[in-house]
């Protein structure tokens, strides 16, 4: 007798091949041994070993949150050498930099530059939608830029605000603190708020729960994005026109309505300015995407828009024809901010909604980036090391006046084509930033608020995705009907709200999914009867168990109800390949007993040798039992 390893550590088998002068007809198939021809060798499950609830919580915990092991190849190290590769594979800058290529630093130093003159201007407009001081946005490009490049796994994700999770993280922040009447402690729930998406991010990442984002789909993702996008742009409309009041809600219709109800306030100066400068944009824009080659104009255009605009404001003295300029910002690096967060008091509870809201938005963001210019260039990302990342750096950035940053779409496409080699562009880049907090800051008082407002329509556009929309529509309706939902949710009540309704209907749609698989109810077809030749009955059902993961105390419930109606038929249910964890299951519930242990094979095929065995034997015996009858008779 010999046992031989059938699905991993988690079972065995047993063979044992009969000789050809045993009588079958008077064998019984035993729980040990199962039944065979001379000329085929059957194999019965054996059931694992039974272990300590200690050890099956243990089990079930490593494989919800480690399944995939990510430490398990330093294993094999031995003491200081094992240690050293763990904090390799926890901060990746140790294991790339040392093997840093100097052919990669013109790239990089190109990459660096470029995204710096893309995202100063972008900073400023994404501090605005924030409803901060608009220095803030530069602070977030400082520090959150130099923690990912240490602790991220994407070469080409450029860190920084981005009009998404600024405008939610604005929209959220209102109806809590008034950004005008308190703007301090409105800054302070906002940094709490960003101390709580990091505590958040970095939770998930070291419990390993990167699949929660997957319940947001696709489908609903594009939603989103396509809805926040059209939100974002109608906010900005107040500063193309000049507007001083405008409504604080972020759906359409107050958003329409706030718009034109105020048209005699409308400034035309800076109606024609913003307007020139975003059809601008817009076609500076569709040319680098017709020509790749003039990618460099749309990298660079903001900050020309910005230079240009703020030359025509300070020559023309426009800001005396009421078109708003930003004003005086203050120079200087990062303030520490730890004793600005909320720590207790009434504002905790919404710094951590809002810090959990906008947590989820930046990673869905990050991760949709980071996966999209790995697949371009050939390598993966760690999606439990971007969440470590993403969290770390906004813990600390919480600490030195940032607020929440996350992966720019329209930066990392720049920062890709620019010939970005690795992480090093994300420091290249703080390092211009932190030269432009030193010293140029000053020069940004006469930036036009209008062309911000263009910066920001020109980004958010390029979000709609129409050929995913389309694509949607055709492959899946209700697929489409989450997109339809999210968008919708976005556009007409507000961005919390649509987030919610794309996560929901996406939870729904995998729970009916779930609950409600797809079947067919088969039926004779009309004048196409199948008609038996041997007229013998169905005596055993074989149940293709592989495709089952696991199962649980209704699905054992279902198989117990099942074995009775069968057995009342006269019909012997066997089971086909189940793996450990079922088999487990099936043990530790009593149903391996109920059922009896020779009837669980390792294949189907092998179930089909023994049930037609059975059944030949079982017509011998009966033919055996009526020449019986019919000699007494005789």
């Amino acid at each position: 007798m010999s046992y031989a390893s059938s699905l991993g550590d988690e079972e065995s088998v047993q063979t044992r091949k009969l000789r050809p002068d045993e009588d079958l007809e008077s064998r019984n198939v035993s729980a040990t041994v199962s039944m065979a021809t001379d000329r085929h060798l059957v194999h019965s499950v054996v059931v694992p070993p039974s272990s300590s609830v200690w050890s099956q919580f243990k089990e079930g915990v490593n494989d919800i949150f480690f399944a995939d092991q990510p430490l398990r190849p330093y294993k094999e190290f031995q003491g200081s050498r094992r240690w050293l590769a763990y904090v390799y594979y926890a901060i990746p800058i140790l294991d790339w930099l040392p093997k840093y290529k100097l052919e990669f630093l013109k790239g990089d130093l190109i990459a660096g530059f470029t995204i710096t003159s893309l995202s100063v201007p972008q900073d400023l407009a994404c501090a605005r939608l924030a409803n901060l001081p608009l220095v803030h946005g530069l602070y977030t490009s400082f520090v959150p830029p130099l923690i990912y490049a240490m602790l991220g796994s994407s070469r080409h994700m450029a860190i920084g605000p981005v009009a998404l999770v600024s405008s939610l993280l604005g929209s959220m922040l209102r109806p809590e603190v008034d950004p005008e009447e308190n703007p301090g402690d409105y800054l302070r729930l906002a940094l709490t708020a960003t101390f709580f998406a990091g505590l958040v991010q970095l939770g998930l990442g070291i419990l390993r729960m990167g699949f929660l984002i997957d319940f947001l789909s696709h489908a609903g993702i594009v939603g989103f994005i396509s809805g926040a996008a059209v939100s974002i742009a109608l906010q900005q409309l107040r500063g193309l026109l000049g507007l001083r009041r405008f409504t604080t809600n972020t759906d359409i219709v107050s958003v329409m309505r706030s718009i034109f109800k105020n048209t005699d306030r409308w400034n035309w100066e800076t109606i024609c300015l913003g307007f020139f400068f975003l059809f601008l944009l817009i076609a500076i824009k569709k040319a680098s995407q017709v020509r790749k080659k003039l990618f460099w104009m749309s990298a660079i255009a903001p900050l020309a828009s910005v230079i240009v605009g703020t030359l025509l404001t300070f020559i023309a003295r426009l800001d005396k024809r009421g078109v708003k300029i930003i004003g005086k910002i203050h120079t200087g690096v990062n303030p520490a901010s730890f004793h600005d967060i909320f720590w207790s008091g009434h504002y905790v509870p919404a710094g951590f909604k809002i810090g959990m809201v906008t947590a989820f938005v930046g990673l869905t963001e990050a991760f949709a980036i980071g996966r999209t210019f790995a697949a371009l260039s050939g390598y993966r990302i760690d999606g439990n090391k971007e969440m470590i990342a993403q969290g770390t750096m906004n813990i600390m950035g919480s600490w030195t006046s940032c607020y929440v940053a996350t992966g720019s779409f329209a930066v990392s496409a720049v920062n890709y084509q620019s010939g970005c080699k690795t992480a090093l562009s994300n420091i290249i880049m703080s390092i211009a930033i932190l030269f432009t907090l030193l010293v140029l800051l000053p020069l940004f008082r006469y930036i036009p608020i209008c062309i911000l407002a263009a910066i920001i329509i020109q980004a958010v556009l390029s979000l709609i995705d129409l050929r995913a929309i389309y694509l949607v529509w055709r492959t899946d309706k209700v697929d489409f009907l989450v997109l339809s939902g999210a968008f919708l949710g976005v556009i007409f009540l507000s961005v919390e709200i649509g987030l919610l309704i794309a996560v929901g209907i996406s939870f729904a749609k995998i729970l009916l999914h779930v609950i409600r698989p797809h079947t067919a109810l088969l039926g004779n077809i009309p004048e196409d009867e199948v008609v038996s030749t041997d007229g013998t009955p169905i005596q055993y059902l074989i149940i293709e168990m592989a495709p089952v993961m696991t199962i649980d105390t209704a699905g054992i419930h279902a198989f117990e109800e099942m074995y009775a109606v069968l057995q009342k038929k006269g019909i012997q249910l066997t089971i086909s390949n189940p793996v450990g964890g079922v088999i487990s299951t099936f043990k530790n519930a009593g149903f391996v007993d109920l059922l009896g242990q020779e009837w669980f094979f390792l294949s189907v095929s092998e179930g089909v040798q023994v049930c037609s065995m059975m059944m030949k034997r079982n017509q011998m015996l009966a033919m055996g039992k009526e020449n019986s009858k019919f000699s007494e008779n005789v």
